[in-house]
C-alpha cells in the first residue's frame, strides 16, 4: 500500500510517518497538480490540502489509486463525480475548526471596525501616540450582523455576536428553529438578511448551486455602508461585483480569507482587492491554530486508517 501526501511540511512529516505503519509514505511539500502528479504515479492513497488540485488529468495519471483524503471541510478542489466514476472513494474532514475559524471571522471584523492596521501603522509613521483622525472605528455593540449559513461555525459566530451585543440576522437553507429561540436571533430571506446587516458573514458551505451567492444582482441590496466577511470558500463570491461594490461604496470595507481566484497568487497573478485600503486580505489561514491543525491530521489519520481496514468513514457523498 501506497500513500502520497501532499502539501505536508516537513517538520509536520514525522507525525503521520509514525502512525501509519506497515505502508510505504511518501511526502512532498509541493501541493498536486498537473506538474507534481507524477511523483505519485504509483499511489494507492493520495492525501492533499486545499490548494491541490485533484480532477480529471490528476486522477488518470495515477491508475492504483482508490482513496482520496483531503486534510479539509471543503472539497471543491477534487473532481468528486469524476473520482465516483473511476470507483475512487473520497473523504474529508467534517469539523475540526468551529470555534477556530469562528473566532478568526471576529479577528477580521474587530480588524475593521476598530481600523486596527491603519492605528498600527500611524504609529510607526508618526512615532509617537497623537491619534489620526483616520483611525476612528466603530462599535459592534446593537449592531446587525448577518449570518449566512448556520453550520457548527455559524452558529459560534452567534454566539460570538451575541457576547458582542449585537443584533442577529441569519439564513439558512434549513433553518435551525431550537437554535435561534435559545439564542435569541430570527432567520430571514438572504434578501433581508443582506439589506437589513451591518454585517454579512458567510459561512455556507460551496456547492454548484450556491456559486457566487453574493453576485452581480444582489450586491446592490447590501445596507449602504456594510462590511462584508468570508471565511467560508471564495468561489460564494463574485469578486467583479464585489470590487465594483467597494469602489462605489456600497460596501464599506471586507475581510476576506478566502478568494475565487486564491490560485492566481500561486500563477503570480495580481489581485486588485489586495490594494483596496478598505478589504483586510489573508491567506485562507482562519482553520491555522495548533489545536486545528491537531485535530485535522488525527481526523485525516482515522479515514486513512479506516479506510485500509475496509470501513472507511467521513466519505464525501
Amino acid at each position: 500500500m501506497k500513500i502520497a501526501f501532499f502539501e505536508v511540511e516537513k517538520d509536520k512529516q514525522a507525525f503521520f510517518e509514525n502512525v501509519l505503519p506497515g505502508v510505504e509514505v511518501s511526502f512532498f511539500e509541493e501541493r498536486l497538480d498537473e506538474k507534481t502528479v507524477s511523483l505519485a504515479k504509483d499511489a494507492d492513497i493520495l492525501c492533499v490540502f486545499v490548494t491541490s488540485l485533484v480532477n480529471k488529468n490528476t486522477i488518470d495519471v495515477m491508475p492504483n489509486l482508490k482513496f482520496i483524503a483531503t486534510r479539509t471541510t471543503g472539497f471543491n478542489h477534487i473532481d468528486c463525480e469524476y473520482a465516483k466514476s473511476k470507483n475512487i472513494f473520497v473523504s474529508n474532514v467534517p469539523a475540526y475548526g468551529s470555534h477556530t475559524v469562528a473566532e478568526f471571522t471576529f479577528a477580521l471584523l474587530l480588524t475593521l471596525s476598530r481600523k486596527m492596521r491603519e492605528a498600527g501603522q500611524a504609529i510607526k509613521e508618526n512615532g509617537d501616540f497623537s491619534i489620526p483622525k483616520t483611525v476612528q472605528g466603530f462599535d459592534l455593540d446593537s449592531k446587525t450582523i448577518g449570518v449566512v449559513g448556520t453550520g457548527k461555525i455559524g452558529k459560534n459566530v452567534i454566539q460570538i455576536a451575541r457576547g458582542f451585543n449585537m443584533n442577529v440576522l441569519a439564513y439558512d437553507l434549513h433553518p435551525d428553529l431550537d437554535f435561534a429561540t435559545k439564542n435569541n436571533f430570527s432567520y430571514k430571506t438572504l434578501p433581508e438578511v443582506l439589506s437589513q446587516s451591518d454585517i454579512v458573514t458567510l459561512h455556507a458551505p460551496y456547492t454548484k448551486e450556491n456559486h457566487h451567492l453574493i453576485n452581480k444582482e444582489n450586491i446592490s441590496q447590501f445596507k449602504k455602508g456594510a462590511y462584508l466577511i468570508n471565511t467560508a470558500r471564495g468561489e460564494l463570491v463574485d469578486t467583479g461585483a464585489l470590487t465594483f461594490a467597494l469602489e462605489e461604496g456600497i460596501i464599506a470595507g471586507a475581510g476576506l480569507d478566502v478568494l475565487e481566484e486564491e490560485k492566481s497568487f500561486i500563477k503570480g497573478g495580481v489581485i486588485p482587492l489586495l490594494e483596496m485600503p478598505n478589504v483586510i486580505m489573508t491567506p485562507h489561514t482562519a482553520f491555522n491554530t495548533k489545536e486545528a491543525e491537531f485535530r485535522i491530521a488525527e481526523t485525516t489519520i482515522e479515514n486513512i486508517k479506516s479506510f485500509i481496514s475496509g470501513t472507511p468513514i467521513n466519505l464525501v457523498q
